[in-house]
């Protein structure tokens, strides 16, 4: 693998002990104010290390696949890949980035469960052969465009809870597993495996003894039909907290042992996606327009008004929304709250406000109701936990500017990389010293990506 492009479009700050990503973020708000107010990211690089050392202490030998549609931005990538972390892509634009790390197709399997044949096809050239599948139609495209694909058969778990019951569901029944090992056989194309998914809203951990019984049962009948089974793909689900890391691995490490010991020859693979990237990046935007509203209009339904009619409610504009970074507004509740980058006084009274993206539009809104003291056009706000969603995809807002990115690691992460034999030269190369307390420039080379 070649590790880190040499001619990568970006650089990472390497801060010294001193230095803070609350330093970082200062320092890119204090250029934004004076060179124009766009919407950016910080990238803590140094939080995939420390959770992919968290990974190996709590899950392994599964080996990780991280999902690139997660967040597809190049520092994650590659320092993703020279961690020696596996990649599941939805697309030939995905499997074409992470080939551009050099990465060798055993470590890059084909997720998307609806593919088109040009994609197929793509994956068949570039030797990328591990692909899902969960039914005939599926199954007979790939055999047209891919002849040695390798199909993990995606089977459905039962993990539907009423925040889910809309959304799309995938996989196939045990009953029609049958269906698709006699098609398999009869158009020569080889299953090597089972993969199912749990989601990461899903509170029973029983889902994933179901699933893994499941799984047991289709590697069973496999072997009637000839087929020589050797992985297992738990997908992903996992939200980025150690608790839910080791409680998922207490219910799953019992039933792995037993059912795919390591003398089967089983590779149980997993695709944390949330888990790596949620908790690296924060999001920095500025607020660009201001109005006062009627407080009944901004309630949710349902909720009592307790306000003193003396006292306003504001609207906030934001120059980032669900066209942006809030895509995932859309179809799921926001897991980060805004906080005030400016500092106020801890009585400072605190108004109804709503916060809404630049679009105008009736469903660019990112917080219905919260808590903030009275802001300005110009200041700004802060949201954690922003790396998962839209980073590295286009919007189709056209006026939409996208967020800089600004990659950092601190020196004790990149120690611990050097520990692990993992840093090189050429990871070296897109690191730039940053002390703290200064103020950064272009001509400091704290450059972006953009």
């Amino acid at each position: 693998m070649k590790g880190f492009l040499e001619d990568a479009n970006y650089s990472m700050g390497l801060l010294d002990e001193g230095a803070t990503l609350a330093d970082v973020i200062d320092n890119c708000i204090y250029e934004h104010t004076h060179t124009g107010k766009r919407a950016f990211y910080v990238g803590d690089l140094g939080k995939l290390v420390k959770n992919n050392i968290q990974w190996q202490n709590v899950m392994a030998p599964i080996k990780p696949f991280y999902p690139v549609r997660c967040n597809s931005t190049p520092g994650v990538l590659e320092i993703l890949g020279t961690l020696g972390v596996g990649f599941a892509c939805s697309s030939k634009s995905e499997m074409a980035l992470v080939q551009d790390l050099g990465i060798s197709p055993e470590n890059i399997i084909y997720t998307n469960p609806c593919k088109q044949a040009s994609q197929i096809k793509y994956a068949a050239k570039a030797g990328i052969n591990i692909m899902t599948c969960d039914n005939d139609i599926e199954l007979k495209k790939i055999a047209r465009n891919h002849p040695n694909a390798k199909l993990l058969l995606h089977i459905a778990t039962e993990d539907i809870t009423a925040d889910e019951e809309m959304n799309m569901k995938f996989g196939t029944t045990l009953k029609n597993c049958r269906h698709l090992m006699e098609c398999a056989k009869e158009l020569g194309v080889q299953i090597v495996g089972v993969k199912f998914h749990v989601s990461g809203s899903c509170k029973e951990l029983q889902t994933y003894i179901h699933a893994i019984s499941d799984a047991r049962c289709v590697f069973d009948m496999a072997e009637e039909f000839g087929f020589k089974m050797n992985m297992l793909d738990i997908g992903g689900g996992f939200t980025g907290s150690e608790l839910q890391l080791e409680e998922v691995n207490h219910v799953i490490r019992p039933l792995l042992d037993v059912y795919f010991p390591k003398e089967s020859g089983v590779n149980v693979i997993a695709e944390p996606g949330c888990y790596y990237v949620s908790s690296a990046f924060t999001l920095a935007v500025n607020i660009i327009a201001k109005k006062t509203v009627e407080y009944d209009k901004l309630l949710p339904s349902g909720v009592e008004q307790t306000r003193n009619d003396d006292e306003p409610v504001f609207t906030y504009y934001i120059n980032d929304g669900v066209y942006g970074s809030f895509a995932s507004k859309l179809s799921e509740k926001l897991n980060t709250i805004p906080e005030v980058h400016k500092k106020y006084k801890e009585d400072e009274p605190l108004f109804a406000s709503s916060l809404w993206g630049p679009s105008c539009d009736e469903l660019d809104q990112i917080v219905e109701n919260c808590l903030l003291p009275e802001l300005s056009v110009g200041d700004w706000l802060i949201f954690d936990n922003m790396g998962s969603g839209t980073l590295g995809e286009q919007s189709t807002f056209n006026d939409y500017q996208r967020p800089l990115i600004y990659y950092m690691m601190s020196f004790s992460d990149w120690d611990e990389m050097q520990d692990a034999g993992i840093a090189s030269d050429t990871l070296m190369k897109n690191f730039f010293f940053v002390p703290s307390c200064i103020q950064l420039s272009p001509e400091d080379r704290f450059s972006t990506a953009a």
